[in-house]
């Protein structure tokens, strides 16, 4: 069974969906082992309107996104890149609505598990002064992976960042590489029995392995 975890990013015109906002811009970085392997990074057309204020944002104008496949078949290749890999995002409530309405508007099921970094950098590095996406790049010196608010520069930010917290994980507490079903519970995991959680999950590992 593959470990692949699908670590995406929209750009959009605005915060919700559910206020009619649309994606713009869609990247996806597939992260096995703390490694990249694969990536899928796509404009996309829905005939929505870019705001001045989003275009100084993220880069992206009225003019690139009149070129830009359609939308819906943009999500079709993105939901058959991710499979039935589960999913991380950086703020992942933001990101998983507009999956979740983009291909309900293509016709498509997302039925994908999101984690959260914001979540579990909360957990793993209570200490950071910030638990935005670029302010904690800067706290761990991962690598600089371009512009900030294009999806492929952030998506690949956020791939950095999951891996380091694997890594950290691992090497910290004792554990096997954690998963995404092991990152589900950390993140719901509150922050008083954060280390009793993480000894229990140590113990496990030390019967298993005996």
């Amino acid at each position: 069974m593959s470990s692949a975890i699908a670590v995406i990013d929209f750009e959009t015109t605005g915060m919700s969906p559910a206020q009619g906002a649309r994606a713009t811009e869609v990247a996806i970085v597939l992260l096995e082992h703390g490694r990249v392997v694969d990536r899928y990074q796509s404009l996309m057309q829905t005939g929505a309107w870019v705001s001045p204020f989003i275009t100084d944002l993220t880069g992206i104008t009225n003019e690139m996104l009149r070129t830009a496949p359609p939308a819906a078949d943009v999500m079709r290749e993105a939901a058959r890149f991710v499979g039935s890999a589960p999913m991380v995002a950086h703020n992942a409530s933001f990101d998983s609505k507009f999956w979740q309405a983009e291909l309900a508007l293509a016709g498509q099921a997302a039925p994908h598990a999101f984690a959260c970094t914001v979540l579990l950098s909360r957990r793993i590095y209570p200490q950071a002064p910030s638990h935005s996406l670029g302010n904690l790049a800067r706290y761990l010196q991962l690598p600089d992976t371009g512009r900030a608010h294009r999806a492929l520069a952030d998506a690949e930010m956020a791939a950095a960042l999951l891996a380091r917290m694997q890594q950290d994980l691992s090497t910290r507490h004792a554990l096997p590489w954690p998963q995404h079903e092991l990152l589900m519970q950390l993140q719901r995991c509150t922050k008083a029995r954060m280390p009793a959680w993480l000894a229990e999950q140590a113990a496990q590992r030390s019967l298993t392995a005996g």
